[in-house]
């Protein structure tokens, strides 16, 4: 049952190229006509046009060829059709709708960040010269895609997708399955579910260095237009990480974020950290512990979620 990488994403957007432009500009690479890498991942997001925005793919990674074999026995008991063909299984989300394919892979592990000096009180590491961002503003490079963040009015069968059919592990969960976090890997949660008017995109999220590199990049997105940023700078309550949201030209929201909680050992985290119950904004599971205590009403409702909903009714999605 076990799954071990969110490999890489496709998006389906109306205009394609000026997408990938867009990230080229943002330290992505073109590595193949409609592909996007990264310094260390050659295929982080693919894209191809559709009439209106979503999820396209899902890839996955898993460890051997017999937890291939478990996930497709469950989606067929299930009644969810999976193709295995090799060492590739294939199926489609039965609430979203997009493809999912897993195949049987190693780990991919990311080259580490360069060290930088920090002072800290007490703590003097840099002297006589001025910290790494002040002599270098130029926009970092995006290390890899870390997590999507999935809205829905139908919560329960979407969990149970992903977490008794897949094999995802819950991190935490507000109220009881009111928003879960799960994860693949070590992060606190490659994938988040939450409540939406239609099933869609909320927003895909791209890991950089650490904090200076989040508002680097971030201030790079918006010095291309004013009205790009979301919400941010803050600090997450769950998962921990630094975050700045921001409005990519297809008109997905995007995360750049840092330093996200890492769970190790499952049985620790399960026994002593992990809440299925955290409370709303005023409790631990608020928005962030600093920077911005809400998010704007865009943030679950954005802009064109009626074309989204009409795009899905038109192609007998919902």
């Amino acid at each position: 049952m076990t799954l071990n990488a969110l490999l890489d994403i496709e998006l389906a957007v109306p205009n394609p190229e000026e997408l990938m432009q867009f990230w080229e500009r943002h330290g992505m690479r073109r590595t193949a006509h409609n592909v996007l890498g990264t310094i260390d991942r050659p295929t982080q997001m693919t894209l191809r046009e559709a009439p209106y925005r979503h999820l396209a793919t899902m890839h996955l990674g898993c460890t051997e060829e017999k937890d291939l074999a478990d996930i497709a026995s469950r989606l067929r008991e299930a009644g969810i059709d999976a193709d295995v063909s090799g060492t590739t299984l294939t199926c489609v989300d039965p609430v979203f709708k997009h493809r999912v394919v897993i195949d049987v892979t190693t780990s991919h592990p990311l080259a580490p960040s360069k060290a930088r000096s920090f002072n800290t009180p007490g703590r003097y590491t840099r002297f006589d010269t001025r910290a790494n961002p002040v002599l270098h503003r130029e926009s970092p490079a995006p290390r890899r895609v870390g997590h999507v963040v999935l809205g829905t009015p139908h919560m329960g069968k979407a969990v149970d997708f992903y977490v008794n059919l897949l094999g995802y592990r819950v991190s935490d969960s507000i109220l009881n399955g009111f928003a879960t976090f799960m994860r693949i890997e070590s992060d606190h949660h490659n994938l988040m579910i939450q409540p939406g008017p239609t099933s869609y995109l909320n927003h895909y999220a791209v890991e950089v260095d650490d904090i200076d590199a989040v508002g680097l990049a971030g201030q790079a997105v918006v010095a291309e237009r004013e009205d790009a940023s979301v919400v941010g700078v803050g600090r997450h309550n769950l998962g921990a990480n630094v975050f700045w949201y921001l409005r990519d030209p297809s008109g997905n929201m995007f995360e750049f974020f840092s330093d996200m909680d890492q769970i190790l050992d499952d049985e620790d985290w399960n026994a002593n950290h992990r809440k299925l119950d955290w409370e709303g904004a005023d409790g631990p599971a608020g928005f962030s512990v600093w920077g911005p205590k809400d998010p704007p009403e865009i943030f679950f409702n954005p802009p064109d979620i009626n074309a989204i909903a009409a795009g899905r009714a038109a192609d007998g999605l919902d």
